[in-house]
C-alpha cells in the first residue's frame, strides 16, 4: 500500500549525496547496502515525525482495495509494534489515502501471526512465516530471492488474484 522503500531512498540519497536505486537493493535490505556507520541514519528516518505520513501510495492500491472491500472484508495490519512512534502517522496516512477503511477494520500488531485471516499480503516474509492462512507476498527489493509463497508484483496481480 505504501512504498517506504522510495522514502528511504530518497532521505538517504538526500542526506548523503548518494544515487542508491532500487535496483542496488535486488535481494537485499537497505542496511545490507550502506556502510554500519549509517544504520542509525536509517533507523532515525523510520523513527522521525514524518516518515511514514510522507510515503507514495503503491499506484493502484487505492482502486483495487476499495473493489476488494466490496466483496470481502478486508483488514490492514500493520507491524507498528516495531516501531511505536509510527502509530499516529500511518493511521493519518490510511485516513488521508484510504478513508474508505474503517479505523476498526486496522489493526495494530508486531507479529502478524497472530492474525485468523484467510489471506495476507506483507512484503516481509518474516510475516507471512507463521501466518496460518495463506501468505502471499508483495514484491519489494529485499524480497527478490525469497521463494516459497504465492507473489504478486503490483496491486492490478492482487485484483487478477481475488477478482480475476
Amino acid at each position: 500500500m505504501a512504498d517506504a522503500v522510495a522514502e528511504h531512498l530518497l532521505r538517504y540519497n538526500r542526506d548523503y549525496e548518494e544515487q542508491l536505486t532500487v535496483a542496488d537493493l535486488e535481494g537485499k535490505w537497505l542496511w545490507q547496502v550502506v556502510s554500519s556507520d549509517r544504520h542509525n541514519a536509517l533507523e532515525a528516518y523510520l523513527r522521525s515525525e514524518d516518515f511514514f505520513e510522507n510515503l507514495a501510495v503503491m499506484p493502484d492500491a487505492q482502486r483495487v482495495l476499495r473493489r476488494l472491500q466490496q466483496n470481502f472484508e478486508v483488514f490492514i495490519a500493520t507491524a507498528a509494534m516495531e516501531i511505536p512512534t509510527s502509530f499516529a502517522q500511518k493511521f493519518r496516512w490510511l485516513e488521508r489515502h484510504f478513508p474508505f477503511i474503517s479505523p476498526a477494520q486496522i489493526v495494530y500488531c508486531g507479529d502478524k501471526g497472530i492474525l485468523r485471516a484467510d489471506y495476507l499480503i506483507d512484503d516481509n516474509p518474516r510475516q507471512l512465516r507463521r501466518f496460518k492462512g495463506t501468505g502471499i507476498l508483495y514484491s519489494s527489493p529485499h524480497n527478490a530471492n525469497v521463494t516459497g509463497y504465492k507473489r504478486v508484483n503490483n496491486w492490478l496481480e492482487v485484483e487478477e488474484f481475488f477478482l480475476g
